[in-house]
């Protein structure tokens, strides 16, 4: 409570001031005492602070004078913009009416004509122009009239037609197939050890047909002193087959025991 108290007070003493309401008299007063100070101005300072507050005076108003008129010629500027605009858009109103009566008047025109005169006129043409032909050509010879074209003109293009598939028949043949092919490496095993293996390698490179290519060979140790023979063979897949090989080599009873696809690779 007292803290309050007191702030109340302080703002009653300053409502009370009245030194804000005579500022001119205080300036006058400390105008006076500075003057006291320093000694009364003579009038040359006088006249100098009075002209020094003239030319600011008149600087300002120059410079209100000059903002004024930069604003009226950006406002002049403006205005004349706006005018060659709305002219310009007068223009273009004024175009597209004349566009839009035209169409009008030609929409119209249409309705105003009958459409199915034209119609009539345009069915009547060919019929007449038959009828033209036909007498011109005797009256009731036909075969004389072509309306739809000639069986000649059929025959050439029948007979272009046949060439282009001729040629394109030739080309196809003339063009390369690509033969599949696989190499097979087979193992023949004879009887025993007293078997003859360059006889029976005869006997192998005996098989002949269409399709099949023999390559190369060698014994290879199977134990107890016996060996097998190793042949490679190119064949055509179309033609030659396993199964045909091992039945030929396997007639060979005497040295051929065994036959084995040891490998198969396709070419």
């Amino acid at each position: 409570m007292p803290k309050q108290s007191t702030n109340m007070s302080g703002l009653q003493c300053l409502a009370a001031e009245n030194i804000w309401f005579d500022k001119q008299r205080y300036d006058e007063a400390e105008r006076r005492f500075y003057e006291g100070v320093n000694g009364p101005s003579t009038p040359q300072q006088q006249v100098k602070t009075a002209l020094q507050q003239a030319k600011g005076r008149q600087q300002k108003r120059q410079h209100r004078n000059s903002s004024s008129h930069g604003g009226d010629q950006e406002l002049v500027s403006r205005m004349k913009s706006l005018e060659l605009e709305n002219q310009t858009l007068h223009k273009v109103v004024e175009n597209m009416r004349a566009a839009l009566q035209k169409l009008e008047s030609r929409v119209a025109m249409l309705e105003k004509s009958p459409a199915s005169a034209a119609v009539p006129c345009a069915k009547a043409a060919p019929v007449q122009a038959v009828k033209q032909v036909k007498v011109e050509n005797g009256g009731d010879d036909d075969d004389d009239l072509d309306l739809f074209g000639s069986d000649e003109e059929d025959e050439e293009a029948a007979r272009i037609k046949q060439e282009r598939v001729e040629a394109y028949t030739a080309k196809k043949a003339k063009k390369p197939t690509l033969i599949a092919k696989s190499s097979i490496l087979l193992d023949v095993k004879p009887w025993d050890d007293e078997t003859d293996m360059a006889k029976l390698e005869e006997c192998v490179r005996s098989v002949q047909m269409d399709g099949l290519l023999w390559g190369a060979s060698k014994l290879v140790p199977v134990g107890y002193g016996i060996k097998k023979l190793q042949i490679n063979c190119v064949v055509e897949d179309d033609k030659v087959g396993t199964d045909i090989l091992e039945e030929e080599i396997t007639k060979f009873e005497d040295f051929v025991q065994s036959v084995d696809v040891a490998a198969f690779n396709k070419i």
